[in-house]
């Protein structure tokens, strides 16, 4: 069996690529894909991982966790979603290490369910916004005071994703900038839910819809009605071009405010991140999900 778990990052789609996804629930279990509620298995997979400290595995775990977790036949597919999956925001710098916990909680995963077919699912998104976001989510206001040893510029997704890669090395791995999330949407819903690629999808345009304004909202619904296109690039740029024009700046423009977060600040760990996206783009085993491409 398949089990594709989108395992956050923390601030980055805040449960929507779930719930976009939930919207299609009918015609994935026409096709063996169950997605069930997030209720059912957070807090049991994470109880059931910390229990393998030190402890062998129960040859029933496996079974006993799917039972709880869905009932659906023939099951060919498990589409779960968990932003706490690697940590809670309180321990993302824990130890002067960016999410610490990523090797323990990948193994743990392999370990409670060893003979299916895992892939793992991970929006990132810029340091510098990131940083204030987690900081908020924590109601904390210092940088300096909750990174422990860590810096701002030690901040890279690589260095997370090579972690996860070396716990579980032949374990797919997809990855997608937070902020290309609208543009490629579409493409997020398909890869996680695995819908056969035929099959029509609901909430293609759901982070859009958020950020458009009312003109650019009917823009993008006559552009979407006419042929199909050529390539995902040509939708890309169709969506872009609206987005230049129709995007809501108080919706897509982050005000970064905390004093740690100067403009020369917020303008190193950008270059930083865009070049620690070719770092991951040449990992063996990871799929950087990219637009215009």
């Amino acid at each position: 069996m398949q089990i594709a778990f989108h395992i956050g990052a923390h601030c980055t789609d805040e449960d929507r690529l779930l719930k976009s996804i939930l919207k299609n629930a009918q015609i994935l279990s026409q096709q063996g894909i169950a997605v069930p509620g997030p209720g059912k298995y957070r807090s049991l997979i994470r109880e059931a991982i910390q229990g393998l400290a030190g402890n062998d595995l129960h040859p029933d775990t496996r079974d006993i966790l799917l039972d709880t977790i869905t009932d659906t036949e023939d099951l060919r597919r498990l589409v779960l979603s968990n932003e706490n999956f690697l940590c809670v925001p309180q321990r993302i710098y824990e130890h002067g290490v960016f999410y610490p916990q990523a090797e323990t909680k990948t193994r743990g995963l392999h370990r409670l369910f060893p003979d299916d077919e895992i892939s793992l699912f991970l929006a990132i998104r810029n340091p510098a916004g990131f940083l204030q976001d987690t900081l908020r989510r924590i109601e904390q206001t210092s940088i300096d005071a909750n990174l422990g040893l860590l810096e701002p510029e030690d901040i890279r997704w690589s260095d997370v994703i090579r972690r996860i890669k070396q716990a579980a090395p032949d374990t797919p791995l997809t990855v997608w900038c937070n902020e290309d999330s609208p543009l490629i949407w579409d493409q997020l819903i398909r890869r996680l839910s695995g819908i056969d690629a035929q099959s029509p999808i609901v909430g293609a345009t759901d982070l859009l819809a958020a950020v458009l304004d009312p003109e650019g909202l009917s823009i993008l619904s006559d552009s979407l009605a006419k042929a199909p296109f050529d390539s995902d690039t040509d939708r890309h740029d169709m969506i872009a071009a609206i987005w230049a024009e129709h995007a809501r700046p108080d919706a897509v423009e982050q005000d970064l405010d905390l004093p740690e977060l100067d403009a020369a600040t917020v303008d190193h760990l950008t270059t930083l991140y865009e070049r620690d996206l070719d770092v991951i783009d040449a990992m063996p085993g990871v799929d950087l999900v990219l637009p215009f491409r």
